[in-house]
């Protein structure tokens, strides 16, 4: 059944407000969380909301966060996010980046002491109304494995880069460093279907086809899956976005993030404070014109919509093409909801007495 983006903004802003959000901070967090439904990122959005309430509920989000910069320089910063929800702190930091590359050209933002943020488009995208690349990206639960191992020391840690162009849509690349987010696991699991090979290892690193594997001890794959198809690249590529998330904020790090499951035992060691994010903003004109930019960007995509196709293929998709699509779809036909979310909101809403 689809669900209209009002109907779904309101329930979801009630349902912030209820665990003592500001109404300011609510609208935040609601928008965070449905652009990932409208965008087809549906392991992000509404059917994680009951999981943001239960981290409240066991004192691990802090529903009226004192967010504050603790240190900075004219093109840097580090903000501390007071257990806040991510979807909230990550725009806090966003911003920043945004003002000091107003400033100075650009501007970095390390994040400590956050939790899950939604899907990393959302902050990147920040940027582009003032013409500006964005870039944003987060360290998360320790799921994956890295190649040769059966020790999961890192998380999905996805990177977006958002690029403004002129006539035509931002180029916009939203991507997990694994072969597929752990949302797009839960939903196989709900629909009670196999993941494809080369998503998942067992306990003991073999091959596995089992949805539900990560319960029984196995992990997550880096992007690439093995290391004949360049697993080592996909794990570099959530390494880095470790580093600059946490290594570099003071954040939990590799085994040691917080998981965002409230069933999941917490680390023992916590070498830092909370989740880590990391966000970048670019000012076009600090490298060249606008102009020319938008004119060479515009040229760039066009180049790759008309390169020749394989047998059966329409068209060449450019990064952001698919949830620009399904955005204005959603937007008119509503969003859709498998029916075990609907459940969990309706039990969410009974629970804090906000009607769905």
């Amino acid at each position: 059944m689809n669900y209209s983006l009002e109907h779904l903004r309101d329930f979801t802003i009630q349902v912030f407000k209820k665990i003592g959000c500001s109404d300011k901070d609510a609208a935040t967090a609601a928008a965070v969380l449905l652009s990932a439904d409208l965008r087809g990122v549906d392991s992000h959005g509404v059917a994680r909301l009951a999981g943001y309430v239960r981290l409240w509920e066991v004192q691990r989000v802090n529903a009226t966060p004192g967010i504050k910069v603790i240190h900075e320089t004219p093109s840097t910063a580090v903000v501390d996010g007071d257990r806040g929800l991510g979807l909230v702190v990550a725009p806090f930091a966003m911003q920043i980046a945004i003002e000091k590359a107003k400033k100075v050209g650009t501007g970095w933002v390390s994040v400590q002491n956050s939790n899950h943020y939604g899907i990393a488009a959302a902050h990147a995208m920040q940027a582009l109304a003032h013409d500006m690349i964005g870039i944003s990206m987060t360290n998360a639960s320790p799921l994956v494995a890295p190649t040769f191992s059966t020790a999961k020391m890192l998380g999905t840690n996805p990177i977006c880069v958002a690029a403004p162009a002129g006539r035509q849509p931002a180029f916009v690349a939203d991507l997990a460093t694994t072969t597929a987010a752990n949302g797009k696991l839960e939903i196989l699991q709900r629909k009670n279907q196999k993941a494809p090979p080369g998503w998942v290892q067992d306990a003991e690193g073999n091959p596995t086809t089992d949805a539900d594997i990560l319960k029984q001890g196995g992990a997550l794959l880096p992007l690439g899956g093995d290391r004949e198809h360049g697993s080592h690249k996909g794990y570099a590529l959530g390494a880095v976005v470790d580093i600059f998330s946490a290594v570099l904020s003071g954040a939990n790090y590799a085994p040691w993030v917080p998981p965002f499951p409230v069933y999941v035992p917490m680390p023992q060691k916590q070498p830092g404070k909370g989740i880590g994010h990391f966000f970048g903003a670019m000012r076009v004109d600090a490298f060249r014109t606008v102009d020319a930019y938008k004119r060479d960007m515009d040229d760039w995509i066009e180049g790759f919509r008309n390169a020749a196709t394989i047998k059966g293929q329409d068209k060449v998709l450019i990064p952001g093409d698919p949830e620009r699509e399904t955005e204005i779809v959603r937007r008119q036909e509503g969003i859709p909801l498998l029916p075990a979310v609907v459940a969990d909101l309706k039990a969410l809403g009974d629970k804090l007495g906000v009607a769905f």
